[in-house]
C-alpha cells in the first residue's frame, strides 16, 4: 500500500502505518471523550486502549507472518489501517496444512495473550469476577487502570474469537477452506466457504437492519465483499496460474526514444490508442512512461520536455517465462496498466491489463485453446 508510513521491523517484515490510520485514535479520543461523555480523562483513555489494541492486531498479524515465513512464504510487509492490519503474504500457501497453521496463527496469539494476562492481572490486584468482569461497562472510559485492563483484556479475546468466524476475510474462513481443501478441490472449498461466509453476512446484516444497529450492517457488508473479492482471486488464479507472460504479451507495440517529446507521446496515444509507452535505446529498455505519469508531466512541464527526462526507471521488467497471474496481480497492487517483457536485455513487448482480461475470458471458456495458441503468434492492441 503506497500511502503508508514504515514505523519499525519484525525479522524482516516491516510495519507500516497508512495515512489514514490516526483517524481511528481520533475515534477513540472521541467515543470515550464526548459521546460517552468522559472529558478528558475520557479521551486520554480512548486513546491508550486503542494504541494498545493496535499493539495486540500487530502482534496477531505478526503470529500469520511468522507462520507464513517457517513454510517459506514471503511476506511484504503489514500495513495497520483504521479497520484493523493487514499481513501482505507475497504468495497464497500451497498446502491446506500450510494455510491451516497460518491462519489459525493469529487467533492463537490472541488466546495465548489472554493466558499470560490472566494471571498478570491477577498478580496486580485485578480481580474478574466473573465473565465478562463485572465492572467492565461500570468502570468503561475512567482512567484507572481496572477499566484499561478489562476493556483490553476482553477485546483481545473478542479479537481472536471474532476472527475465527467461518467467513473470508477474517482468519475463520481460511481456516474452513484449509479443512475442506483436504477432502475436495481448493476451488470448491472456496466457494463452499465463501457461500457460508456470504449466508452468515446476510444473517449478520438482517439482525443489524432489524435492530437499527448500522455498526452491524457495516460488519455485514464487510464480510460479503471480502469474501466475494477472495471467490474472484481464487478464480483468477484458478485460469491464469498455469499460464505465462509470452502466452498473452502483445508484440506490435509502439515504443519512444529518451529523446522523444511528450508531443509525441500524446500523437501515439491518439494514433494507435495505446496508452502506456516502452521507452528504449535500440533493442534496450531504458524505462516507461505510463498514462498518469504522462499526463503529471504534461501538467508540470508542458508537451516539449523530452521522455528521458519525466519516464519512469524504476520499473522491473516481466520475463516472457513468468506466471501469468503473478503478474496480474504485480500490475494490481502497483496500479498499472502495463508493464514491459524483456529477455536477454531485449525489450520483447508490452503486458497490459486489456491482454489480460483477453486471455482471462479466452480461458474461462476454452482453456485447451490457450494452450495450443502458438507462442510466437503476433498479437496487436487493436
Amino acid at each position: 500500500m503506497g500511502s503508508s508510513i514504515p514505523l519499525f521491523s519484525v525479522q524482516g517484515i516491516t510495519i507500516r502505518m497508512h495515512i489514514t490510520f490516526p483517524l481511528i485514535l481520533i475515534w477513540g479520543a472521541l467515543q470515550f471523550g464526548v459521546f460517552t461523555g468522559g472529558g478528558w480523562s475520557g479521551a486520554i483513555f480512548g486513546l491508550i486502549v486503542t494504541f494498545l489494541l493496535f499493539a495486540i492486531v500487530v502482534l496477531h498479524e505478526l503470529g500469520h507472518s511468522l507462520a507464513a515465513l517457517r513454510y517459506g512464504v514471503p511476506v511484504k510487509q503489514i500495513v495497520l489501517l483504521p479497520i484493523g492490519g493487514v499481513a501482505e503474504l507475497g504468495r497464497m500457501p500451497e498446502k491446506p496444512i500450510q494455510e491451516f497453521v497460518i491462519a489459525i496463527a493469529g487467533p492463537l496469539v490472541n488466546f495465548a495473550l489472554a493466558i499470560i494476562l490472566a494471571p498478570l492481572g491477577l498478580a496486580l490486584g485485578q480481580g474478574f469476577g466473573g465473565w465478562p468482569p463485572a465492572d467492565l461497562f461500570d468502570n468503561l472510559g475512567q482512567l484507572s487502570f481496572n477499566a484499561i485492563f478489562n476493556y483490553v483484556f476482553v477485546s483481545n479475546l473478542f479479537l481472536g474469537i471474532f476472527n475465527l468466524l467461518p467467513a473470508f476475510p477474517m482468519d475463520g474462513g481460511r481456516v474452513l477452506r484449509a479443512l475442506l481443501a483436504t477432502q475436495v478441490s481448493y476451488q470448491r472449498a472456496t466457494s463452499i466457504a465463501v457461500t457460508i461466509g456470504q449466508t452468515l453476512a446476510w444473517m449478520l446484516g438482517l439482525y443489524g437492519f432489524l435492530n437499527g444497529n448500522f455498526f452491524t450492517i457495516l460488519i455485514a457488508v464487510f464480510i460479503f465483499s471480502g469474501a466475494e473479492a477472495e471467490r474472484q482471486l481464487v478464480q483468477t488464479r484458478s485460469v491464469l496460474g498455469d499460464l505465462t507472460v509470452e502466452q498473452a504479451y502483445s508484440r506490435r507495440v509502439q515504443t519512444l526514444t529518451p529523446q522523444s517529446s511528450l508531443r509525441d507521446a500524446v500523437k501515439l496515444t491518439f494514433d494507435s490508442f495505446q496508452s502506456d509507452f516502452p521507452v528504449c535505446e535500440g533493442e534496450q529498455l531504458v524505462g516507461l512512461l505510463t498514462y498518469t505519469r504522462l499526463l503529471e508531466a504534461l501538467d508540470q512541464h508542458g508537451p516539449n520536455v523530452p521522455v528521458g527526462e519525466v519516464m519512469l526507471t524504476d520499473i522491473s521488467p516481466l520475463s516472457p517465462k513468468g506466471n501469468l497471474f503473478a503478474a496480474q496481480q504485480r500490475l494490481a497492487e502497483n496500479n498499472l496498466e502495463a508493464l514491459p517483457v524483456v529477455a536477454d536485455g531485449r525489450f520483447l513487448g508490452l503486458l497490459t491489463n486489456r491482454d489480460i482480461g483477453e486471455v482471462y475470458r479466452i480461458a474461462s471458456t476454452q482453456p485447451d485453446l490457450i494452450a495450443t495458441l502458438k507462442l510466437d503468434k503476433v498479437k496487436s492492441l487493436s
